[in-house]
């Protein structure tokens, strides 16, 4: 693919051409940052470029925290593995929670096998 862009001092339509097909090659942090190094340019700057020509994919972050679960879901997830009703389980501690419920479904699994 060839992207063109409006010339500028910064940025000659070879050093554009050449940026382009690498990152498209390679669409990594890595890419961009050897790019930067090559042309003098700062990696935000390759990424701008990148960004205006429509090429730039931005790298998908990471989740800060995993998924919370919730003591009542626990609660419903071993009264519904053991078939019973407990009114006073949700009192319990949430890693006493946890265990139970790893315990009955370890039990329910060597049952079923």
């Amino acid at each position: 693919m060839k992207a063109t862009a409006t010339q500028s001092a910064n940025y000659p339509q070879v050093v554009i051409d050449e940026m382009v097909s690498r990152y498209e090659a390679e669409p990594t942090r890595a890419t961009v940052d050897e790019l930067a190094v090559e042309f003098d340019k700062s990696a935000r700057s390759v990424i701008a470029k990148l960004s205006a020509l429509g090429v730039y994919v931005a790298a998908v972050k990471a989740a800060k925290r995993p998924a919370q679960v919730r003591k009542a879901d626990l609660v419903a997830s071993i009264e519904e593995d053991l078939g019973v009703e407990f009114v006073s389980l949700s009192k319990a501690g949430f890693q006493d929670l946890v265990k139970l419920q790893a315990r009955v479904q370890t039990l329910t699994n060597s049952a079923v096998s």
